[in-house]
């Protein structure tokens, strides 16, 4: 009990798997679009915070240039050479926003912003209260010191990848703490079939050593009906049986493989269900060639006995259902329900039913689909609504 309790609880079955999935892909992509959303936050304030601290040294400067270019105005006989400075360059336009002289290298000016970066500079306009020179607008250019640009950079790396960390092992957290209750289930589930395969064992054996050792030859025909029912029944919990075993005993036990003759196996199993068929009054097809495969004959057993009994279980009454042996290949179709297209993808999950109206753990389909990828065959599914639903199996 304790190696299936730990089994159970330290693997987490697929559905948990993609519920776990799926939370932490909508919720990684929540936090990165948060995240992304704070390092713009972040990087505009502080580049509204650096244009600040640049304006102060940018206005000193527009003012210096101002005083030369009103020393120019009044002294322009005398002197015709424009004011430069080393610290930064300057521009001067006219009220039209048209050029009276520049020494930029940015010219694409923004004249509706005070403070701007522009191509690796920083440009500062100084609206000229008098036109000197027949200029309404100073524009002072300075090269934009782009450390500040890696400071910002390695600040958004530093503390978004200390909070991503954070924010996706809360996630996490939160994730498993959701999925708990769902955990807890399905190892309580896990336990009550190990239990109830075990207490099935003993009278399930006796119920149908019994119905073998009867002399129907002497039954009234009524009595023959009914213990024709009671073997059907038996043998549909037999199947049961063997499902759980599987699942709860698998791990104890090391595959026997061998060549395995599938045909034999194929009539043997159809002769198991025979009384089942004849009860629903299905016409079976069987089209079988000789044909082999190595495997675990318990496992390929299962596999048979599972697509057999869901054909027969989900069948409409009077309906057909096929078995066609090739080499490499295996189909088994019937004329029952269908399933919906959209959820093919998940009748191989463990517990999933897809009918509420007929009995089973929906455990079957699970075994089959985990043996046959143990031993890299393929399992196609094609169904319809109430046409019925063909499987096949290749290898």
């Amino acid at each position: 009990m304790s190696v299936l309790k730990n089994k159970a609880t330290n693997s987490l079955l697929k559905s948990e798997k993609k519920s776990l999935f799926r939370f932490l892909v909508l919720y990684t992509t929540m936090v990165i679009v948060l995240m992304v959303l704070l390092s713009a936050f972040y990087y505009q304030s502080q580049e509204k915070f650096m244009l600040a601290e640049e304006r102060a040294t940018l206005s000193k400067y527009a003012y210096i240039q101002t005083k030369r270019l009103k020393v120019l105005h009044h002294f322009f006989d005398e002197r015709d050479t424009y004011p430069r400075d080393s610290r930064f360059r300057s521009a001067i336009y006219d009220n039209e926003f048209a050029k009276i002289f520049s020494l930029i290298k940015e010219e694409n000016i923004q004249f509706d912003k005070e403070i701007y970066i522009a191509d690796k500079m920083i440009h500062f306009i100084e609206t000229l209260d008098n036109y000197y020179l027949g200029a309404r607008y100073l524009v002072i250019e300075v090269e934009d010191d782009t450390q500040w640009r890696a400071e910002i950079w390695k600040h958004i790396f530093i503390y978004g990848s200390v909070a991503f960390l954070v924010f996706m092992l809360f996630g996490f957290y939160l994730a498993k703490l959701f999925l708990k209750p769902m955990r807890d289930s399905i190892v309580l589930l896990d336990r009550f079939i190990k239990d109830t395969t075990h207490e099935l064992n003993a009278p399930l054996s006796a119920i149908l050593a019994n119905i073998e050792m009867m002399d129907t030859d002497i039954m009234a025909e009524k009595n023959k009906k009914r213990l024709a029912r009671i073997n059907i029944a038996a043998k549909t919990v037999s199947t049961l049986y063997q499902d759980l075993t599987f699942l709860t005993l698998e791990h104890e036990r090391h595959n026997e493989d061998e060549p395995v003759d599938i045909k034999p196996l194929l009539e043997d199993r159809v002769e198991y269900f025979n009384a089942w068929i004849h009860s629903k009054r299905l016409e079976c097809f069987m089209d079988t060639e000789d044909a082999s495969i190595v495997i675990d004959k318990r496992k390929f057993t299962r596999i048979v006995d599972n697509l057999i009994s869901n054909a027969i279980k989900y069948n409409q009454r009077g309906g057909s259902i096929g078995i066609k042996l090739r080499k490499g290949m295996l189909m088994i179709w019937d004329t029952g329900i269908g399933i919906e297209k959209e959820k093919i993808p998940f009748m191989f999950d463990r517990y999933m039913r897809f009918n509420e109206s007929e009995g089973g753990f929906g455990i079957g389909l699970s075994i089959v689909k985990k043996i046959v990828d143990e031993y890299h065959m393929s399992i196609e599914v094609e169904s319809e609504i109430k046409k019925g639903t063909r499987i096949i199996l290749k290898w």
